[in-house]
């Protein structure tokens, strides 16, 4: 009889997960973590779901709430006095039901299958720009970082034009969007907030400052209309309107950077792929599709019980916190044949990365739109675009992305 397995402690696994080391590969933690099950009960105080059906299940239970303010109160004393999170729950994200449904109902109409079409045209203009940047750059054989020459500027062109923020404000918010994610990791030290805060509050001055100029002088952008509709039903506080345009702007420019930079790496990685991106133009959304299953950018999500529940037989009290292992769910062997080989061909895909239920992603028609576009059109371009060194990820894990991806082009 062989020896029985000694299984990693969950708590020493999510610790190792936290660590940079752990967000360079996260991957083989999440499979000692799934070791234990798809839903990992640590004495009741905590649970890690690691399955495809229970993280679906749980994005889509309203029993499980999002880290709203009540949230946050039992979570992390002192919050309130930090400009980061103290904005963070003003928007949808962060957001529970009434506020969340009355901040969804305002802006989701904005992000209709109509108007994400009718944005082609600006889709396909702004990829144009950022892969001649690349050319551009690569021209002298010089290496070139796809996250900051490509991936950034066209994530941030997108939103930026669609949100009336001029082209020359784009580079300046960089490092604030970068800031502003951090505070989503786990927090050990309230000092982790320091750098979001002050983020936070340049983008606050900024967007009032818009808002303001939008009402002055309206254009055909969405600060514009949202601040008309605002204006004219009452149905956001002034607040609320800045606070769900900066969740607009960090999130539709770090998620799709992260989204594009992924494909661009896959592609190099695997040239057959490559190869079809450039001559299938109906290759680009099962090539999408499987990047966001395989190393996805969101990585993880938080719900806290509501109430006294049972969580796929196991008992959770209200107030217990659950942490969802999205990109483990995404690797589950139960729901996807061959997990851990990259399979852009995969039939009946279903990655959980941009969440589910109330708080699906309000922008993934718009961030798939923009990923099938601008990673092809590049690796036409440059055909001997090649990696050019080592691909290192942030110091982050539920945001992931790279924070370097050199490249250079024959």
């Amino acid at each position: 009889m062989s020896p029985t397995k000694t299984l990693a402690d969950p708590i020493d696994v999510m610790g190792r997960l936290l660590s940079f080391e752990g967000k360079q590969d996260p991957y083989p933690l999440y499979e000692q973590m799934r070791a234990h099950g798809p839903v990992v009960d640590v004495g009741g105080a905590h649970l890690f779901v690691t399955g495809h059906a229970e993280c679906a299940r749980a994005l889509r239970e309203p029993d499980l709430l999002s880290t709203d303010a009540a949230v946050q109160d039992g979570k992390l004393p002192g919050w309130r006095e930090h400009a980061s999170w103290s904005w963070l729950t003003k928007n949808m994200l962060f957001s529970n039901d009434p506020d969340h449904e009355r901040y969804r109902r305002f802006f989701s109409s904005a992000f209709s299958a109509r108007s994400v079409e009718a944005w082609r045209p600006l889709v396909e203009r702004r990829a144009a720009y950022a892969v001649e940047r690349v050319a551009r750059l690569a021209a002298g054989g010089e290496a070139v970082d796809v996250v900051a020459e490509f991936s950034f500027p066209m994530a941030a062109g997108v939103i930026g034009e669609l949100l009336g923020i001029p082209d020359e404000d784009h580079d300046a918010f960089r490092a604030d969007v970068g800031d502003i994610t951090l505070t989503l990791e786990p927090i050990r030290d309230m000092g982790q907030l320091t750098a979001g805060d002050a983020a936070m509050e340049r983008l606050a001055v900024y967007f009032h400052d818009l808002v303001a100029r939008r009402r002055a002088h309206p254009t055909t952008d969405l600060t514009s209309s949202f601040t008309a509709a605002r204006d004219a039903g009452g149905e956001l506080s002034e607040t609320e309107l800045v606070a769900n345009l900066m969740l607009l702007l960090v999130a539709a420019t770090e998620a799709p950077q992260d989204l594009l930079s992924n494909m661009v790496r896959l592609a190099l990685t695997h040239p057959a792929e490559a190869e079809r991106l450039r001559t299938e133009p109906g290759f680009a959304a099962g090539f999408t599709d499987e990047t966001l299953r395989f190393d996805p950018a969101a990585q993880i999500l938080n719900r806290v019980a509501s109430r006294d529940l049972d969580f796929f037989g196991v008992k959770v009290a209200r107030g217990v916190p659950l942490t969802l292992l999205i990109a483990a769910g995404n690797r589950d062997p139960r729901r996807f044949t061959d997990p851990d080989v990259f399979d852009p061909a995969r039939r009946d895909n279903s990655p959980l990365t941009f969440s589910g239920g109330a708080h699906f992603c309000l922008g993934a028609a718009l961030a798939r739109m923009s990923a099938e576009t601008a990673v092809p059109l590049l690796l036409r371009r440059l055909p001997g675009l090649r990696l050019a060194g080592e691909a290192t990820f942030r110091d982050q894990i539920v945001q992931r992305g790279h924070g370097r991806l050199p490249v250079t082009a024959d």
